[in-house]
């Protein structure tokens, strides 16, 4: 079941709604192309890539990937502190 969303969420709250398994993955590779079906769940759950969001980066031949910000914002994540944001 795909949900919509009339905005896109912040980071923090979209990233709660992913499963723990996407959540690691985005830890253990962070800076990484994003693979398209995490792509897909994180708009499934309300993120938009397409958007002016601080979070979204670009889209180049090699995939997504999230904006330098954001993968700060993983990593403070990833090590257990206080993001930021």
């Amino acid at each position: 079941m795909r949900m919509t969303f009339e905005e896109p969420l912040e980071m923090a709250q979209w990233w709660r709604r992913l499963t723990p398994k996407t959540q690691q993955w985005l830890i253990d590779n962070n800076g990484d192309a994003v693979p398209e079906e995490i792509v897909s769940e994180i708009v499934d759950v309300g993120g938009s890539i397409a958007s002016e969001a601080w979070w979204a980066g670009e889209t180049d031949s090699s995939g997504f990937h999230f904006s330098d910000e954001a993968v700060d914002w993983i990593e403070a994540v990833g090590n257990r502190e206080t993001p930021d944001r």
